[in-house]
């Protein structure tokens, strides 16, 4: 996402990310440079970008609602369905 400097967690978000252990920097840092992007709701965007946790590669899938300022990270979890969610169009 252009030019975005400063991203909120929400407390469900960081709830999330600590129950799942994916560390908030990561989290962040797909949210500001996702691989992949795509509108899911009106003011709700996909990030996904593919992160290696020890020796195996999941995606991180971050839900942003831009429609706030600063953007507000909703929710956050990791998958190892890399090909359910990967976008090739």
């Amino acid at each position: 996402m252009e030019h975005i400097i400063k991203l909120v967690l929400s407390e469900h978000a960081k709830e999330q990310i600590a129950g799942r252990g994916i560390p908030e920097e990561m989290v962040k840092d797909v949210a500001k440079n996702p691989e992949q992007k795509y509108n899911n709701h009106i003011d709700e965007t996909v990030c996904q970008s593919k992160k290696a946790f020890g020796e195996k590669v999941y995606l991180i899938r971050v839900y942003v609602n831009l429609s706030k300022e600063p953007p507000v990270i909703i929710s956050a979890y990791r998958t190892s369905k890399i090909k359910k969610y990967w976008r090739t169009e």
